[in-house]
């Protein structure tokens, strides 16, 4: 498979903040046309597996209690799916065995698509800088506020900045990183060790 093809992928897992934030890091992936779906129980991962062909299947090895995977493997021997652990908490290392690789949410977007090169073997290609905007340092800093949950008044307040200045910031940042939820935010901070799960409020 090459870079530009198309790659369609299903995300089962059970919390929305992790399913809908690891689904717009993908969408983010430099070089790679990913398709996504959402999956949050076992029957729509019978529904996903009925109407789409899937190339990957995320999935948090404790999806639904327990994955199956070498059921899965089975039911679905012909259809060739890629089958990746989603790690978002302790997993017992040989059970990760299985499995054709893993993601952790602590991985950053280039750790992502160098396992999906690796997954797929193709060669590694290094896009110039300017193909994708970065955040200033003023902007990542807004980005860890608004994950602890400030208002904008509070980080005005903080950065010793106006509410209005606050608020143009918040809405370059959402222009570049093609995010506009606060859960989305939160996966790109971790994601990017912008903060730690611990500094999180209400997750």
């Amino acid at each position: 498979m090459k870079r530009n093809e198309t790659i369609r992928v299903a995300v089962a897992e059970s919390s929305v903040i992790v399913r809908s934030g690891l689904s717009l890091v993908l969408k983010r992936l430099p070089d790679w046309k990913v398709q996504i779906v959402e999956v949050a129980s076992f029957e729509a991962l019978t529904d996903c597996l009925k109407t789409q062909d899937l190339d990957v299947l995320i999935v948090n090895p404790a999806f639904g209690g327990y994955f199956d995977i070498e059921r899965f493997r089975e039911k679905n021997a012909g259809k060739r799916i890629q089958i990746v652990a989603l790690v978002s908490s302790f997993v017992d290392v040989a059970l990760l065995d299985k499995y054709d690789a893993n993601f952790s949410i602590f991985d950053s977007l280039e750790g992502l698509s160098n396992k999906l090169s690796e997954l797929y073997k193709v060669e590694q290609s290094h896009p110039d800088s300017d193909d994708q905007e970065s955040l200033s340092q003023r902007e990542k800093e807004i980005v860890v506020c608004v994950v602890k949950g400030m208002t904008n008044k509070e980080i005005a307040e903080k950065l010793f900045l106006s509410i209005h200045t606050v608020i143009t910031h918040r809405r370059n940042i959402s222009k570049k990183l093609q995010i506009h939820s606060a859960s989305g935010l939160t996966i790109y901070a971790i994601v990017n060790k912008l903060v730690s799960l611990n500094e999180i409020k209400d997750l």
